[in-house]
């Protein structure tokens, strides 16, 4: 039997990370393919956002539709359940903003160059 301490730890272990919350920011504006979601997200590899739409699907959060045409294409959504991270997606980006801003008052150079 799995155990938590805090509720926290198994929102960690399904969208903890540094890619899988930006996937799921991505795909709440819709389907993307596979491609889409690269040039989404600056320097993930194929590898790795393929890794890691796979364990947002086995996690349920995460969709694959399969296409049977050539050349071979694949889209992915958010599922119902998926939509419902939505909600802690908005306030990380919302206090990724507020960092910023903090950041920026301390002088340090930083800025958000697009808000997805």
């Amino acid at each position: 039997m799995k155990q938590y301490h805090l509720g926290i730890e198994a929102t960690l272990e399904i969208i903890g990370g540094k890619w899988k919350a930006l996937i799921i920011c991505i795909l709440m504006s819709g389907v993307k393919r596979t491609g889409e979601l690269e040039r989404s997200i600056p320097g993930i590899s194929q590898k790795v956002l393929i890794q890691q739409l796979r364990e947002l699907e086995r996690d349920g959060l995460v969709e694959r539709h399969v296409y049977q045409q050539m050349p071979p294409k694949v889209e992915y959504s958010l599922t119902e359940y998926g939509v419902t991270a939505n909600t802690i997606v908005d306030v990380m980006c919302a206090w990724g903003r507020e960092n910023i801003a903090f950041r920026q008052q301390r002088g340090e150079e930083i800025v958000l160059l697009s808000e997805t």
